[in-house]
């Protein structure tokens, strides 16, 4: 097998934050076209690293070297654009400076009367740019995610806003694509569609992800950050499983041996005084030095999830008979009778703006149905994880959100200090001191179940709690929710949790359709089943705006073209390939030439006496590459009469 270029060199990385150090002495070489996830726990430093490659910061010590001439582009986690811009305008944006003339031509192009001379000026920017081609593949992005070119970007819900972040990051063909927890917020049917792309992706992909089939389906290295150190296992992700499981088991019988030596040379050095005296002056120095390296080993916590379930509600929580819900005749919730019963464990799939979270909102109260009646249960006491962080005050320390500015909580009767209560979830003394602002994103979701599970429930109402956590809180939590006694509504677009978890599934089909299905997720695609994306909450317009339902609301995209720009989008295509055109009628000639004098070399070459001495081998060689030439000769010959006949054909237009 030939051995792959590296791409990506990072040699002794060092980051702190603060005195933390996330980084440690870190070192990674990357080969090309290799599709790497980095895994660990959050706060691990998986994103500061993917940042370092990217180039969006440097490390504290170390050296970065990636391949010259290659792009890097980085999805972020939590992408920010301008809410006042349409989904073009930021698409294009992918291309560099070069992306925002292309969009203020075709804003210019959409006004009535628009000036010609402005035109012209962008017009001589793209042709230096050599960008004859970025309209066209902006228009592609743009189709390929089913993203509405004139929508506002204010008016996007989570997933879409996701979905668009993908298509800037990916318009730019990068060479080295680096993504940042890309499944967030989106639905399974985008999730599907992204494996597909990532699969086909020709460059390198470096990627973080909490979606475990994702990892399963793609990876063919994994990154492991494990307290500050940096490993690449090259190996696909169920393998890495494995292996990472069986070096921990020999790293912890290591660490026994080891501690069982320390302990014995601490008795032996606390004897008598006598003992004291006659000691061995080596022995004490190997002491010292298993005590400086008992001093440096790094320990993992250990994450601990409990939750009080409260007082046990009646049997039925909720009874749904008939009920619909619509937003200005757009059908989010139709004709739709179910009974959930205590101890049910129900998920709700279906792709973004289907209706799931109208549903949630219906089943605790938020919202009344326009048709149909809900009946509630009783002794209910409900704990409801939103996926929106919007109740963090990042100025706000860890302790002061969970204890209400008290040292001490209540959890199942007892007493539980909010520090002591934090070290359940991976948060040490001084995180529980600090900032919420200083948390990474898994982190801070992490606060959140932290904080939800302060609450006595028999109800847990879960949007999305899966979005940023490491694996192996995922695998916590599912241990949690499938000991919970109580009764769970989940949503939730990650698939091995959804089979892990629930016991039903109410799948959301579009225009309020909603279909109650027994098992989990891979049960029902077992059964057939299958998602497409949801188009029916969208529709047109008399006067060509478009209308779309978005968590409850209507958002009317008034930026849709208007015939006037209509008329001078088409003139502008038609000017952009006459242009081509022209430049392919003078660049073919020349091509050509070059072609047919290598061709006139090489049959001078195959002429010589001396060629047919040479080994058969050598001279079927060159006879082949004589063919490809010819070949290549009679295929611009083609072109430049296709070329010609439609250059007559446009100027005749």
């Amino acid at each position: 097998m030939p051995r792959m270029n590296t791409v990506i060199n990072l040699q002794n990385i060092s980051v702190a934050y603060g005195s933390e150090a996330v980084l440690h002495e870190a070192s990674l070489v990357v080969g090309q076209g290799s599709r790497c996830c980095i895994t660990g726990y959050n706060g691990s430093g998986k994103s500061t690293l993917l940042s370092i490659i990217a180039g969006h910061r440097s490390p504290d010590e170390g050296v970065v070297t990636i391949m010259s001439g290659l792009k890097v582009t980085l999805l972020a986690q939590t992408p920010s654009f301008n809410v006042s811009e349409t989904v073009y305008d930021v698409v294009a944006a992918g291309l560099g400076p070069i992306g925002v003339v292309l969009a203020t031509q075709r804003r210019l192009y959409a006004t009535p009367n628009p000036d010609e001379d402005q035109l012209a000026a962008l017009q001589e920017q793209l042709d230096n740019a050599e960008a004859w081609d970025f309209g066209a593949r902006v228009d592609a992005m743009l189709q390929r995610l089913d993203l509405a070119p004139d929508q506002i970007v204010g008016s996007l819900s989570g997933g879409w806003l996701k979905r668009l972040a993908i298509a800037q990051s990916l318009v730019g063909a990068p060479d080295i694509w680096l993504l940042d927890e890309p499944t967030n917020h989106l639905d399974i049917p985008a999730i599907d569609w992204l494996t597909s792309e990532l699969k086909l992706f020709k460059g390198t992909v470096i990627f973080i992800t909490h979606d475990r089939m994702l990892m399963s389906e793609l990876a063919t290295a994994m990154v492991d950050i494990d307290r500050g150190r940096v490993k690449l296992w090259s190996c696909s992700y169920d393998e890495f499983l494995l292996r990472r499981e069986a070096e921990r088991e020999t790293m912890a019988e290591a660490e026994k041996q080891f501690d069982a030596k320390l302990a014995e040379e601490e008795v032996w050095i606390r004897q008598g005084i006598k003992a004291r005296r006659t000691r061995n002056e080596g022995r004490v120095r190997a002491l010292e030095q298993l005590r400086s390296e008992r001093a440096k080993r790094v320990t993992r916590g250990a994450l601990k999830l409990e939750i009080d379930t409260g007082e046990k509600s009646g049997k039925v929580v909720r009874a749904l008979e008939s009920v619909s819900y619509s937003v200005a005749g757009l059908n989010l919730v139709k004709d739709l009778s179910w009974i959930v019963q205590r101890g049910d464990r129900i998920g709700l799939v279906g792709p973004n703006g289907a209706g799931k979270s109208t549903l949630i909102k219906l089943f605790l109260g938020e919202i009344a149905p326009n048709a149909g009646r809900i009946k509630f249960g009783t002794k209910l006491d409900v704990a409801y994880f939103d996926q929106g962080r919007a109740a963090l005050d990042p100025n706000a320390s860890v302790a002061d959100y969970i204890g209400d500015g008290r040292d001490f909580i209540e959890l199942n009767g007892q007493s539980i200090h909010v520090v002591s209560y934090l070290k359940r979830f991976l948060f040490d003394s001084v995180q529980a001191r600090g900032k919420i602002r200083t948390l990474s994103g898994g982190q801070q979701n992490r606060l959140l179940l932290a904080q939800l599970f302060t609450q006595p429930a028999n109800l847990l109402v879960l949007d999305e709690p899966t979005n940023d956590l490491d694996v192996e809180s995922l695998e916590l939590l599912e241990e949690l929710l499938l000991d919970y006694t109580g009764t769970v509504l989940l949503v939730s677009h990650d698939r091995q949790f959804l089979d892990q978890v629930v016991t039903s599934l109410l799948v959301f089909k579009g225009e309020g359709e909603i279909e109650e299905q027994v098992g989990g997720f891979s049960d029902w695609i077992a059964r057939g089943g299958e998602l497409h994306p949801a188009r029916a909450n969208v529709r047109v317009l008399p006067d060509g705006r478009q209308e779309i339902a978005q968590a409850n609301e209507i958002v009317v995209n008034s930026s849709a073209p208007i015939d006037e720009a209509t008329r001078y989008e088409a003139r502008k295509q038609a000017k952009g390939e006459l242009r081509r055109l022209q430049r392919q009628a003078e660049q073919i000639p020349v091509e050509l030439q070059q072609l047919e004098s290598k061709e006139t070399e090489m049959m001078a070459m195959v002429s010589q006496p001396d060629f047919f001495n040479k080994p058969e081998a050598e001279q079927q060689k060159a006879y082949a590459a004589a063919q490809a030439l010819r070949t290549q000769i009679q295929a611009l010959y083609d072109e430049w009469s296709a070329v010609e006949a439609a250059l007559d054909a446009t100027t005749t237009d």
